[in-house]
């Protein structure tokens, strides 16, 4: 059977949303000139923050795939996918903000992301866990929640005030 695990939704309610509330007001403030272009920039622009957000992880009994989008590998991304019996450990590196990254090391020495921000990451990883018999004990969530949603309702906020001002 194969499981999906699509990327949280706060992370990506709180990129979508920066980028509304850093980008709404451009229209708005543009010279008449430029105004046109400036609406199809954002909308550009938004079609492109949603299909970034959109990566995801497949698992089934035999292989781990990451998946990607047309346009995020054509950003750089790489879709990957690696057998289960081929992970030999699962390593750990501290990011510069204090945190924890994981990656899949596998026999042939390569080294994969372990995707830490995913919805129902409890469940990906038992599912890492009974298909690799590796220890997942201490891997959690690269950020708290908390600082998505905080993010999101920032940005939320900055939005309506935004088109306050400008109705106003």
């Amino acid at each position: 059977m194969i499981e999906k695990f699509k990327t949280l939704f706060f992370v990506k309610s709180s990129l979508i949303s920066l980028y509304l509330a850093l980008t709404i007001p451009i229209p708005f403030i543009s010279i008449d000139k430029l105004r046109t272009l400036s609406i199809l920039t954002f909308i550009v622009g938004l079609y492109l923050i949603i299909n970034i957000t959109s990566d995801y992880v497949e698992t089934c009994k035999i292989k781990i795939s990451y998946r990607t989008n047309p346009i995020s590998r054509a950003l750089g991304k790489k879709d990957w996918e690696i057998l289960w019996k081929d992970i030999k450990l699962i390593k750990s590196l501290p990011t510069s903000q204090g945190s924890k990254v994981y990656y899949f090391n596998t026999i042939s020495d390569d080294n994969f992301l372990l995707p830490q921000r995913v919805e129902n990451l409890e469940k990906f990883l038992s599912t890492v866990h009974k298909n690799t018999g590796i220890t997942i004990d201490e891997i959690s969530s690269l950020s708290p929640l908390w600082t998505y949603k905080l993010l999101t309702f920032i940005s939320v906020f900055m939005i309506v005030c935004e088109l306050f001002a400008f109705l106003s």
